[in-house]
């Protein structure tokens, strides 16, 4: 699968510590693979789109015609807000 990060999730990663940042891209790479792998658990209340767990991490994406959409890498306490729960 191909993997497209949005604007926002993009340059968070780029602001992150190296080590975390390593992480992330770790677990991005797994999500790419058929099936995708890590710790994914679908959002309640949100049809289509998931989250993956990265330490203190959250990936939240979409998978739409074999492409993962990121439309967002945050905090834990952060991801759930209704602000970052927005279809984009």
């Amino acid at each position: 699968m191909r993997l497209f990060l949005n604007k926002v999730p993009d340059k968070y990663l780029k602001r992150l510590p190296e080590p975390d940042k390593g992480r992330i891209k770790n677990v991005l790479n797994g999500l790419k693979k058929e099936p995708p792998q890590g710790d994914i658990t679908p959002i309640i209340g949100q049809p289509g789109f998931f989250r993956v767990r990265v330490g203190n991490y959250r990936i939240l994406y979409k998978i739409e015609n074999g492409i993962i959409f990121v439309t967002h890498i945050t905090s834990r306490g952060q991801a759930y807000n209704k602000k970052n729960r927005r279809k984009k």
